[in-house]
């Protein structure tokens, strides 16, 4: 793993996603090396040689010296790299980032699929409207070492429950959810009791990865590349939408709320999580997070 610091202006970037106004990432590249990372596309704007998942940039910025500015606004933490990822333990730029914004008034969101997470419990809950997603698109832990290097599910579905038993808004991203191999109900069962919300994200090919994940299925799953091929090639969505009839389905009879492009709402502890479908991320507009679709 090639590690290096590296000096920023600011830490705290705006963003256009649905969910938050600032996209902040303390650090560049991920050491979890995921098969599957969208975030794969930064490499070409870091001018590293390394394949991603081999190096990681730790990012140096000047103090914040005036958080209350971010009053009102909403961080997420981890857009495109994991805040949490093992060096961390030794760089602490994710906890720097949180000491310097506590007490600012900004709200915060946090992706990650590290139990590293739980450091920070203390710090976090300082925050308004604190939130923290765990990571899991599989209860078969073979699969997931084929695909990531990072917590072990029981790690990951532990610290959801450490999160949620804190008092911190604790949310379950199924993501991506693999067409065949992903069983989405499966893991709502062990999570639902440890979660406010669960997030539905779809594999969405693109980039290098696409190759990478096409051949994986055609060497182990060859009885789902005529699926793959027309859902990334032909682009029939009908896989999606007969899953999303079937998990709107399932939450019903599990007594929980289903909506559509919308996690301005969670549950409150002790009550079944919500659960939003993001499968049509081209659908997704920054409003959709202010309103209800359902």
């Amino acid at each position: 793993m090639i590690i290096k610091d590296i000096e920023v202006k600011s830490v705290m970037t705006k963003s256009n996603l649905p969910v938050a106004d600032f996209s902040v990432n303390p650090y560049v590249g991920c050491a979890h090396a995921c098969k599957y990372c969208y975030a794969s596309f930064m490499k070409r704007f870091t001018n590293h040689p390394e394949p991603w998942g081999e190096f990681i940039d730790v990012k140096h910025w000047p103090e914040i010296k005036n958080p209350g500015k971010y009053a009102g606004k909403e961080a997420f933490i981890g857009s495109v790299t994991d805040p949490y990822q093992p060096c961390e333990k030794k760089y602490e730029r994710t906890r720097t980032l949180l000491e310097q914004l506590k007490g600012s008034g900004i709200s915060i969101s946090i992706a990650t699929r590290s139990k590293l997470v739980l450091r920070d419990i203390d710090l976090i809950k300082t925050f308004p409207n604190a939130r923290v997603a765990i990571s899991i698109n599989t209860v078969d832990e073979a699969f997931r070492k084929e695909m990531d290097k990072g917590a072990t599910i029981e790690e990951r579905l532990d610290t959801m429950k450490q999160l949620y038993d804190a008092g911190i808004k604790t949310t379950c991203f199924i993501s991506p959810i693999f067409p065949g191999i992903t069983d989405v109900e499966a893991i709502v069962d062990r999570a639902k009791d440890r979660c406010n919300l669960v997030w539905l994200e779809n594999l969405n090919l693109r980039g290098d990865y696409r190759v990478v994940i096409m051949e994986w299925i055609k060497k182990n799953h060859p009885e789902l590349e005529g699926l793959y091929h027309e859902i990334y090639s032909k682009k029939d969505r009908s896989y999606w939408t007969e899953l999303d009839a079937k998990l709107r389905a399932y939450a019903a009879s599990n007594g929980m709320p289903y909506v559509r492009d919308d996690d301005s709402k969670m549950s409150e502890f002790g009550e079944a999580p919500i659960m939003a479908n993001y499968f049509y991320h081209e659908e997704v507009k920054k409003s959709a997070k202010k309103k209800d679709v359902n």
